[in-house]
């Protein structure tokens, strides 16, 4: 169930695009992270190049692309070996999408206590013990 935000700047142009950002982040968070795509929120936003700067100039000025991408995760939920994997192959398929990659280019997996995290209206503690337990998630009283 995570949540995924995604902004990117490029000088690569095309009505599917953020489609494709979507479904690619999508499916590599499930794929490397376990994270069910049914539950999985994506907002993907662009950024004009000539806005970004990394290393005192712009991306347009440069010729290279850049992301920033949080996704909020459920604490405990995954290894460091795979949030290594998950950066790394992200950062591959994006080059692949939006085009060269300045090496200024960011994720950030925020790890969220279950308590504190949720959808739907139940936390994933709530969540996590109900299913302990054999029983349907009920919100707080």
């Amino acid at each position: 169930m995570p949540l995924i935000n995604i902004v990117y700047a490029s000088s690569h142009r095309s009505p599917a695009l953020k489609k494709h950002i979507a479904d690619a982040v999508t499916a590599l968070t499930a794929r490397i992270l376990g994270k069910d795509p049914k539950v999985t929120a994506v907002i993907v936003s662009e950024a004009d190049p000539a806005d970004w700067f990394a290393g005192g100039a712009s991306l347009a000025e440069q010729g290279l692309a850049s992301y920033w991408i949080d996704i909020h995760v459920t604490e405990g939920t995954n290894t460091k070996d795979e949030k290594a994997a998950y950066l790394a192959a992200v950062f591959e398929r994006m080059a692949e999408l939006i085009g060269p990659l300045h090496h200024e280019t960011y994720l950030h997996v925020d790890e969220v206590r279950g308590d504190a995290y949720g959808f739907g209206g139940l936390s994933q503690e709530r969540r996590y013990v109900a299913a302990r337990l054999g029983v349907p998630p009920q919100p707080a009283a």
